[in-house]
Parts: C-alpha cells; structure tokens; sequence
C-alpha cells in the first residue's frame, strides 16, 4: 500500500511538470489573442494596478508640486535680489556716465578710445571642423552693413570673441580669439589698469586665452579682468576678454603670461555684435614705422 501511494505521487508529480511545460511552451509562442484565463488575469493585475498608481502617483505629485513651489521661492527671492543690485549698478552706471561726459566737456576732449558703435548679426556658418587651427564664422552683414576687416566682434553678453578676417558685400568673415594664428594678437589691460600684454594663443586642453607679454615686475593674480587697452589702433577700449586664472613666469624671465578664461563660450555662438570703433583710427604704416623705430 505505501508503495503503491509512493508511485502514485510520483506520477502526479511528472504530469505536473509535463502540464507545467506544456503551458509555458503555450504562453510562449506567438499568438495573435490570449486566452480568456490569460486575458481575465492581465485585465485584473492591471486594474489593481491602476488602483494602487494612482493614489500613489497623486501623492508623488503633491510632494513635487510642494517641492517645486519651494524652489521657485527661493528662486524668486535670489532674483529680486539680483534686479536690486541690476538697478544699483545701473544708477551707478548712469551716474559715472554723466561725470564722464561732464568732465570730457570740461576737457573739450570730444572722442574716446571706449567711443563705439555697434552692428546686429547673427552666425549662418561654421567651418566643419571645430578644432582645426583657424576658428571661422560666417555672420550674415557685410561690406554693405558697414562691417570691415579688423572690426572687433563681441558675444551677446558683450565678451569678446574675435574679429572679422574679410568683409564681403552681404557676409563677412570671423576669426575667434581661439585660433592659432599667430597674427591673432590684441592690446589687452589687466582690471583697467597700465599694465598691459597681448592675447596671442589658445591653450585648447585647458580652454584658457593666453595674455603674453607682460612686464615681470607686475603684480598680476588670479581672478583680475581682462579687457581691450584700445591702444592697438583697432579696438575699443574696456571691452571684456575675460579672467585670469593662472600666472607663470616666461622661459626668458622677463615677462609673464597669464592663463584667461573668455567670458564668451567659442562653441555656442548665434547672436553676436560687430563692434566699430568711433575715435578715427592711426595709418597701419605709421604704426608699423612706429614699431620699427621702436626696434
């Protein structure tokens, strides 16, 4: 009797396992429609499930709701912050501009080197390859939109970024502080003051311009501006470069060269201004006497 109830459950067992992998081949292959047990148990599972999500899910957005409204008030709070120190600085800007111009008609002085006007344009072209080593754009105003060689060309943010190669009737040329020609030089002051180098050079692994040639005996540190001097005949004065971030001495132990990040990012330019210095600019052959008597 035991033997017979032993075998008895044996069998029971393999018709298990055989029922067991007929349904899982059965389940497994394709089929166009399920079965009404198959069916009947998705239906249920996913109306349970739809039961509990959605409580949960409501409750889920409370929480970010909650959590967004806080954000956004602090987010509020640093910009009213932000627009009270913008209309300090701008009342401070206004402020200084009226001395200026009060103390110019005092001096009868009638141009500035920081004198400019500006020209609208936008980027319709890149060379292909981003890293080659003369960093192009086309922008879309020309000859015909009073856009010359050698105008400075500045960011939306007012940082500058390079300045035009050639000009043509309706497109010019721009060539970017990043590029690797080494006739790209500009006259460059540190935090508006008399000491003075030139941006000549990219360091593309750091990302950083670099401001040669200044004076060893100069103290210069980290996180100074940099902007134009207007001293090299072409550019504005005091239009921003960037900030060094690093200083090291020359190989010649007579000057230094100071690492600058540009304010401007190289690689998301659209928007941009075509700077046109107002103050009639020297002879390009007496400078270049100039520098030669220096000699």
């Amino acid at each position: 009797m035991p033997q017979f109830f032993l075998n008895k459950r044996l069998i029971i067992l393999l018709v298990s396992i055989i029922i067991l992998v007929a349904l899982i081949g059965f389940s497994l292959r394709d089929r166009k429609q399920l079965t009404w047990p198959e069916q009947f148990v998705k239906d249920t599972t996913g109306w349970v499930q739809t039961l509990v999500s959605r409580p949960a899910h409501y409750i889920a957005g409370v929480f970010r709701n909650m959590d967004d409204l806080q954000n956004t008030y602090k987010e509020n709070k640093k910009l009213k912050a932000k627009l009270d120190e913008l209309a300090q600085l701008e009342y401070q800007v206004q402020s200084l501009k009226k001395d200026n111009d009060e103390l110019r008609k005092i001096l009868d002085i009638q141009d500035s080197l920081s004198d400019f006007e500006i020209t609208q344009a936008t980027v319709i072209g890149r060379n292909p390859d981003r890293w080659q080593r003369n960093e192009l754009l086309i922008i879309n105003q020309g000859t015909t939109h009073g856009v010359e060689k050698d105008m400075a060309v500045i960011s939306s943010n007012g940082s500058l970024i390079g300045k035009v190669k050639n000009s043509q009737p309706y497109t010019s040329t721009v060539q970017l502080l990043s590029s690797m020609d080494p006739t790209n030089r500009i006259s460059a002051s540190i935090d508006g003051s008399s000491v003075m180098g030139l941006i000549q050079g990219y360091d593309k692994d750091k990302g950083l311009l670099l401001l040669k040639d200044i004076p060893n005996g100069e103290t210069v540190n980290k996180d100074q501006l940099v902007g134009t001097s207007g001293l090299g005949g072409v550019f504005p004065e005091d239009i921003f470069i960037g900030t060094i971030v690093d200083v090291e001495p020359d190989d010649n132990g007579l000057t230094q060269t100071a690492y600058v990040k540009p304010g401007a990012n190289f690689y998301d330019l659209e928007h941009l201004m075509v700077v046109k210095r107002v103050m009639t600019q020297p002879n390009k052959k007496d400078m270049a006497e100039g520098e030669e008597k220096n000699l």
